[in-house]
């Protein structure tokens, strides 16, 4: 089966272009085979369609993309240069992610809905100087703290395999949207797995490149991104198309002076084989319970990797502490960027934690409460932990070139009959967990900043989507590039978006 998607006999707006991959596209835009404008207008059809039963993007700016769209085509006919996203439709996340003139709601907070930010992040920036057109905004929860993706303002965004299912958060908007054909690529963030979770959920290729590849812009701190490692990365339906987009995406910024020039090729390593690559797998990254169904499809991608030539071999992470401590570890890390932040709106005018503190999760709020209380060295003692985690996951790049494991311990979770109030499971086989990010095996990997990924490993019970997460040493992202390569061409995952393009449009 081939990677791209199968042919399609819907006639449903936008339905012929909307398995096209990113790359592509933009080739048949430069080659004069479609128009920057009939791209667009395809996509606006499909998203008109498709995603009021979705609720994946949130805000629309179609007017802007139409004039974008139309310069588009001027500047090809005038032979000007063309970046390699030339005309393709994409979205940024409605989070920290701003483009001057849009709401940014910070994962649907009331309070906000009418708030603008008049800066535009790099992700945006980059993504529109390599020529892509933004068309909206996706949605995310409250804060980007959960790896669900609803919110008391816009509602959970529903998986595109099972309307009554979770996307996976929190860039659930984004990924939806590329999993049900809307786009072809949008922009994910990272701070606990936010990519490569709803990757997990939706069947797409979720990408957080190494920490420094791609500058992340954080004011008034420039040093933000640390605490964990936070990312703008990538979702997409092929291989090719993230790294594509990552060449778009990376390299240093003057305003990130932890930004820094890799001098690799991302596009050559999907043409890699894998072949005499040493791979340790965990079936439970040092302690995470995992779900059977998830774990017997994992198994099976595991063994295709080998069948591909790589060099298999179970490993053992020795992680410091129980996964349970792990996580409030990761919540604690988080909670001062989010203090920062929730300070900067309070002098802005918007006390979130007094006047509007009941439009924050309670959960949050637990966590804020304590960030307030915690010490100089409450933080300290958390840096030892998360430095313990360093060397752990370390360990295993001693006698192997990546690490795969499951991306996630569950399989997509029901939504919510509350909006805002969608949480992952509290226990799984038995074993306890946070309902936030507890299930997710991603988290550790924001502790240490290796490139990961979240690969489609297969469908479990026939419909829901299962991740395989593949993590390489730091700065080997063309390793982490080329394996994922390789598993998209033996075990091919276009087919499954057929469930997506049926579903009921309600």
């Amino acid at each position: 089966m081939s990677s791209e998607a199968p042919e399609r006999t819907t006639t449903a707006p936008g339905a012929e272009l909307a398995w096209v991959s990113t790359t592509q596209l933009a080739q048949r835009i430069r080659e004069r085979e479609l128009s920057a404008v009939e791209a667009l207008e395809a996509t606006i059809a499909r998203i008109e369609e498709r995603n009021p039963s979705l609720n994946a993007l949130v805000h629309l700016a179609f007017d802007e993309a139409r004039e974008r769209a139309r310069a588009a085509d001027a500047a090809l006919a005038a032979g000007e240069a063309l970046g390699p996203l030339h005309g393709v439709p994409t979205a940024i996340k409605d989070l920290f992610d701003f483009k001057p003139g849009w709401p940014a709601t910070f994962g649907g907070i009331p309070a906000l809905r009418d708030q603008v930010i008049d800066m535009r992040t790099v992700w945006a920036q980059r993504m529109e100087e390599a020529g892509a057109i933004l068309v909206g905004s996706t949605n995310s929860p409250v804060m980007g703290f959960r790896g669900t993706c609803d919110n008391p303002l816009f509602g959970p965004t529903r998986n595109p395999f099972d309307l009554s299912r979770n996307s996976g958060g929190s860039s659930g908007g984004g990924a939806a949207a590329v999993a049900d054909g809307l786009l072809s690529f949008a922009e994910g963030t990272d701070a606990g797995g936010s990519i490569r979770i709803p990757a997990a959920w939706c069947n797409v290729y979720g990408f957080k490149q190494s920490f420094g590849r791609a500058p992340l812009v954080v004011r008034p701190n420039a040093f933000a991104s640390i605490d964990p490692f936070i990312f703008e990365g990538l979702l997409t339906r092929t291989v090719a198309d993230a790294a594509l987009t990552l060449t778009a995406l990376s390299g240093p910024d003057p305003r990130d002076p932890l930004s820094f020039a890799f001098h690799d090729d991302p596009i050559a390593a999907v043409r890699r084989s894998v072949r005499g690559m040493r791979i340790g797998y965990s079936p439970d990254m040092g302690g995470f319970p995992v779900d059977p169904a998830v774990a017997a499809v994992v198994e099976e991608a595991v063994r295709a990797l080998e069948a591909a030539g790589a060099h298999v071999e179970p490993v053992e992470i020795h992680l410091p502490c129980d996964q349970r401590e792990l996580s409030d570890l990761w919540s604690r890390v988080l909670t001062p960027l989010n203090l920062d932040t929730l300070e900067a709106l309070k002098a802005g005018g918007i006390d979130m934690l007094g006047e509007h503190r009941d439009q924050l999760p309670p959960q949050y709020l637990r966590w804020m409460d304590e960030g307030l209380r915690a010490t100089a060295r409450d933080m300290a003692h958390d840096a030892h932990l998360r430095t313990k985690v360093l060397e752990a996951i370390g360990a295993v790049f001693d006698d192997h070139d990546l690490l795969v494991t499951p991306t996630l311990g569950c399989l997509p979770v029901p939504n919510a009959e509350v909006p805002g109030e969608t949480v992952g499971p509290s226990e799984i086989e038995g074993v306890a967990v946070d309902e936030l990010i507890g299930w997710c095996l991603t988290y550790p990997i924001n502790f240490t900043g290796h490139p990961a990924a979240s690969v489609p490993a297969g469908l479990a019970h026939g419909r829901y989507p299962v991740g395989l997460q593949i993590v390489g040493r730091h700065g080997a992202d063309v390793d982490v590039l080329a394996a994922s390569a390789t598993l998209e061409r033996v075990r091919p995952w276009a087919g499954a978006y057929a469930l997506c393009e049926e579903r009921a449009l309600t």
